[in-house]
């Protein structure tokens, strides 16, 4: 398996009320969380103890929250907060 992200729960249901340009930046970052992870947990199946603390990140125009899930090798982005700013 290799780490990737997906959207979790109501967030892919706000992912589509979005302006493209702002959700181009949340995946610019999900990407680059991605990357941290895999280099962070490189065994990341086989990873014991309790995952790892999400957070909020911002991003031009808003922010979004994420949670890394260590053993499946995912980093969830939970909550898209979009602001217009």
């Amino acid at each position: 398996m290799s780490w990737s992200w997906e959207y979790a729960f109501g967030a892919e249901e706000a992912a589509r009320t979005v302006p493209r340009a702002f959700l181009t930046g949340v995946e610019a970052k999900a990407d680059e969380l991605v990357r941290v992870a895999e280099a962070l947990y490189i065994h990341g199946r086989g990873h014991e103890g309790a995952d790892v603390k999400g957070g909020d990140v911002i991003v031009p125009g808003g922010m979004f929250t994420y949670q890394v899930v260590v053993r499946r090798e995912r980093v969830f982005v939970v909550q898209i907060v979009y602001l217009g700013f």
